[in-house]
């Protein structure tokens, strides 16, 4: 299966509030930038990558987390970030049952990540 079809697949196989909450996030972070990639990495992880990996989706039993790699380096002015706030580098959003991201918030959040990505690779 390509990457696409695996994250598919995730979907199909969590068809209860968090199945559904990660094809929106999915959907939104898409709806960015035409040019976003779809990979499947660390034995089952759906990351959304352009020039550098923006973030990793991961269901569990209680929550969808989206992972911005480069979480700390990003200006998240609604507040997104929810976890994993108190290292240097990586942020991340933990989504529960019930929980709204307002999606203009998100795609904020991902165009500062592309952002990031492509001022990394001119150095």
């Amino acid at each position: 299966m390509n990457p696409g079809e695996e994250i598919d697949n995730l979907i199909a196989q969590n068809r209860d509030w968090r199945g559904a909450t990660l094809a929106k996030l999915r959907k939104t972070i898409l709806e960015v930038d035409p040019e976003i990639i779809e990979e499947w990495k660390w034995m089952g992880a759906p990351v959304w990558s352009l020039n550098g990996i923006i973030c990793v989706g991961n269901i569990f039993k209680n929550q969808v987390k989206l992972g911005f790699m480069d979480g700390a380096a990003l200006n998240d002015p609604d507040k997104l970030f929810n976890a994993e706030l108190a290292g240097n580098k990586r942020r991340a959003i933990e989504v529960h049952e019930g929980d709204r991201i307002e999606e203009g918030s998100l795609k904020t959040l991902v165009r500062a990540a592309i952002s990031y990505n492509q001022a990394k690779g001119k150095k």
